[in-house]
């Protein structure tokens, strides 16, 4: 095995996320907000062949997780080959993905052991959806989320909470898990990208969150992981969970052991970071790119990419040097 990918920190990073595209079949404002979102030409892209290449690379350094996320994943014709090659890595396999196109996948997702899917569902209402994702498919993801239930998947479904766009419906998602043991929500504090007009005030926080939830229900925390990300719960004699990912009020920076790919091959060693190193040419010309992810690690912030916290005045147009979320890869 190669040398593990650690910081200076020392965190030991083992959970890989793919962007295989950064196209998409809804435009949720939060993520890309431009209708003329110019995308990248497909030549840009990592082939499935490579994608294979780098995720046996990152296995072999200590990768035991990875992701696939987009953009929407599975907009690219050749998903459902990545997801069977990636399914033969010594290593679980999830995706994060809009549901729109499970219902293509769902062999080719049993085939390469995937047990669990995130799903991105931000409100439960028909109407709203279409505001907010500026296309009318509700009720295909809502019956898609009913197939992989029913064909014995868990689904988790993030949620970005906003102010005065969908934060009354908190209690609505929390008691979608009150009856099905492999159906979880997870709550997700807004986050600053480039074009995504955020704000401290559009934010629900963590707290706020917890609060409203106590109105209305008991609910106990339940042990976490190492490297959670969510601080996760459970309502009384409810079957399912929910979690809160607090990115912006209640950073779990100090045990972070995620690596971000982009679709176009470049390491991201935090969401934030602006800082960027090309795998994919170095890849092409038949480099090693190991030592090329060993120093980027090492270079790698405590928190946020090096960024100044998020409260501060400048805060907004700090975190829009990045990449929007869409070219990032959630």
């Amino acid at each position: 095995m190669s040398l593990p990918i650690i910081d200076t920190f020392g965190r030991k990073h083992t959970y890989l996320r793919i962007s295989l595209t950064d196209k998409c079949n809804l435009r949720c404002t939060y993520c890309m907000p431009q209708e003329d979102m110019q995308f990248m030409p497909s030549k840009w892209l990592m082939q499935a062949d490579e994608i294979e290449e780098l995720a046996k690379i990152f296995v072999d350094m200590g990768v035991d997780k990875i992701r696939l996320a987009g953009g929407e994943p599975l907009v690219r014709k050749d998903a459902g080959d990545i997801i069977e090659r990636l399914g033969l890595l010594n290593t679980s396999l999830t995706l994060t993905t809009n549901a729109l196109l499970v219902h293509e996948y769902v062999d080719n997702l049993k085939s390469a052991g995937v047990q669990s899917l995130n799903v991105s569902l931000d409100t439960l209402k028909e109407e709203d959806f279409k505001k907010i994702t500026k296309r009318d498919h509700f009720y295909k993801t809502f019956d898609n989320i009913s197939l992989l239930l029913d064909e014995g998947f868990t689904v988790k479904i993030n949620m970005v909470v906003m102010r005065g766009v969908n934060d009354t419906e908190v209690n609505d998602f929390v008691r979608l898990t009150l009856a099905n043991e492999r159906l979880h929500v997870r709550f997700i504090e807004f986050m600053p990208f480039n074009g995504n007009e955020w704000d401290m005030s559009k934010i629900v926080s963590y707290a706020e969150l917890l609060s409203g939830i106590s109105n209305e229900f008991a609910f106990r925390q339940l042990p976490g992981e190492a490297h959670d990300t969510a601080k996760t719960f459970q309502v009384e004699h409810g079957a399912g969970t929910f979690g809160i990912i607090g990115t912006v009020t209640h950073p779990f920076c100090s045990s972070c052991n995620r690596i971000r790919l982009t679709a176009d091959g470049k390491l991201k060693n935090c969401l934030f970071d602006t800082s960027e190193v090309d795998l994919l040419t170095p890849l092409r010309q038949g480099e090693d790119v190991r030592p090329l992810i060993l120093t980027h690690f090492n270079r790698k912030f405590f928190a946020h990419g090096g960024h100044m916290a998020f409260e501060e005045k400048q805060a907004k147009s700090d975190y829009e040097q990045n990449r929007k979320m869409i070219a990032i890869g959630g």
